[in-house]
């Protein structure tokens, strides 16, 4: 998320290395893990050809399937809706043309570095994405209290907003040793990174977001906390974020999640899409030209009914036709509360603790609204103030985010009429996809008074709300305050030695069990810590040139909080 306040530091320093998603709470470099010419592992030959059910065709899942059928064994993959999961692209009924709509991911930080290694691999491209005041931005407006703001950079807007800029930077260096951290990750520094990290888990685990800016001597202004949280650090308000844990926003800044934030070109879905279809071209076991779709049938096994522990700790999964399977592994990558309500499960599928924490998970709310245009006209120039006719735009009314999306100045474009979180994006759950874009419509009226948006509009809107999705249930998990123990269960679910023999064989994986929840990165990293943990429940290993995620677990292990 881009930048509309920036962070706290700065870093000029050409030379410095570039920050990554390299921890903060389990620091392992999985860009190299994925790099190394030795591959992620091997498994006996004789091993070759079982099959592991992979639970989910999201991002996570793909990657999973593809990289544990790249070892020789047989994923078998169950997707209820489509591949891609959050990685959602869709077009525009009654409209021609190639224009399309992100319904979830659409925007990605450099410091994927895992994420990136998939989509070089696949061959996609990725150009920068219109956010707030970003380069690739031609203007913003930031409307208030009925107040609006043009700017092209944060320059412009009044000094009300620097302060507020350097009040987060203040915040940040003064409560979570920002400039100490940022250096330490850019280094890989990993004692510096764990050494740091555990004393603000012990400190902060228990503070909220709004917490943490209310004990900053900088945000003592409730107008400078308020101002905040309408316009944030990111791409829109985080005031949203107010209730969430404060580490899970420590997590975003340190890493620069949230900066210089890129698309894909053609949509996001292409990647899963794609790596669906590919043929390695270095695969153990199976035929060169065998790829995961070629295995299924063009087709994924539909959605999981139910999932039992059965004779010898397998794991039995029933689909909706009702065919029965059973495995010797599964991996699980949906969201966490599916477990808990729309798949019938066995409570001993996993430990109780594990439970408890999946049934402590806490989900964002999120929706949009997109309608196709025959134009950018956003771009022509008003004859009396010589601004562009309309902006992204960053407002405390109903739309809270739009942002404007096109090709060029002779092709129809998109506009995001609305992005909301939270309480927000249920203001408007009743409404249908036309109600929706009326009430935007009549907001975006009261900035623009002088725009006619709706003359431009030349196919139907299309729209989300994460939390009505049924295979979905939210956006994704997003951290309460003392919630840090429960994830650190989830996230080192993978490592099964250390669970009751009884417990072990099916793995969990997804962004919302990793530690960066709503980052594909997070999908990525915990499907190849599933991928480690099935080649080593199959009796495989990886390469001593290449350890995996759950060889150097115990150097690099997540703080363990005490729980008495």
């Amino acid at each position: 998320m881009t930048s509309t306040v920036p962070n706290a530091v700065q870093h000029t320093d050409a030379a410095a290395p570039p920050i990554t998603m390299f921890g903060p709470d389990f620091p392992y470099a999985y860009d190299d893990f994925l790099a190394h010419p030795a591959g992620l592992g091997q498994i006996p030959a004789t091993e070759h050809g079982q099959e592991v059910a992979v639970i989910g065709g999201g991002l996570s899942g793909i990657i999973a399937a593809y990289e544990l059928m790249k070892m020789g064994l047989k994923p078998v993959v169950y997707e209820a809706d489509q591949i891609g999961g959050r990685l959602r692209t869709v077009g525009f009924d009654g409209c021609d043309g190639d224009l399309t709509a992100e319904m979830g991911a659409m925007r990605f930080p450099p410091s994927s570095t895992a994420l990136q290694h998939y989509i070089d691999l696949v061959g996609l491209q990725t150009q920068p994405f219109p956010n707030p005041l970003s380069p690739a931005t031609p203007s913003t407006v930031v409307d208030l209290k009925g107040e609006s703001h043009y700017a092209e950079t944060i320059d412009d807007l009044p000094q009300v907003y620097r302060d507020v800029a350097e009040a987060w930077s203040a915040c940040l260096e003064e409560g979570a040793d920002f400039s100490d951290m940022n250096r330490a990750l850019r280094e890989r520094d990993v004692p510096r990174i764990r050494e740091i990290w555990s004393q603000l888990v012990e400190r902060l685990d228990n503070q909220t977001f709004y917490g943490f800016l209310c004990d900053s001597e900088a945000f003592k202004s409730f107008r400078h906390r308020e101002i905040f949280g309408q316009v944030g650090f990111g791409t829109g308000g985080w005031d949203t974020d107010f209730p969430n844990s404060i580490l899970e926003i420590l997590r975003v800044v340190y890493t620069e999640a949230d900066d210089h934030h890129r698309g894909i070109v053609g949509g996001s879905q292409q990647l899963p899409l794609r790596l669906w279809d590919r043929e390695p071209q270095k695969i153990v076991h199976w035929p060169l030209g065998t790829s995961l779709s070629s295995l299924h049938g063009g087709e994924p096994r539909g959605a999981v009914t139910r999932l039992t522990r059965t004779a010898g700790n397998r794991i039995t999964v029933t689909d909706a036709t009702g065919d029965i399977c059973t495995f010797r592994a599964a991996v699980f990558t949906g969201q966490s509360w599916l477990l808990l309500s729309k798949i019938d499960c066995d409570d001993a599928l996993f430990p109780i603790d594990h439970w408890t924490a999946m049934e402590r998970t806490h989900y964002m709310e999120s929706s949009k609204l997109f309608v196709p245009v025959d134009r950018p006209f956003w771009l022509d120039k008003d004859e009396t103030t010589g601004r562009d006719t309309m902006s992204m735009t960053l407002t405390d009314r109903m739309t809270r985010g739009t942002y404007l999306l096109d090709d060029g100045p002779d092709k129809p474009a998109v506009i995001c009429l609305s992005y909301t979180w939270c309480d927000d994006s249920l203001k408007w759950l009743p409404l249908s996809p036309k109600e929706r874009m009326e009430v935007m419509l009549k907001s975006l009226g009261e900035i623009y008074p002088n725009v006619d948006i709706r003359s431009h509009i030349i196919g139907n809107p299309v729209t989300v709300s994460w939390e009505n999705e049924p295979w979905f249930m939210g956006a994704f998990k997003a951290n309460l305050p003392g919630h840090y123990r429960y994830q650190r269960r989830l996230f080192t679910h993978f490592m099964q030695d250390r669970l009751p023999e009884d417990k072990r064989g099916i793995f969990l994986a997804g962004d919302d069990i990793s530690w960066t929840a709503g980052w594909a990165e997070g999908a990525v990293q915990t499907a190849l810590n599933a991928v480690w943990g099935v080649m080593h429940q199959f009796g495989g290993a990886t390469d001593a040139t290449n350890p995996g995620p759950g060889d150097v677990f115990d150097e690099i292990a997540p703080v363990e909080l005490p729980e008495d």
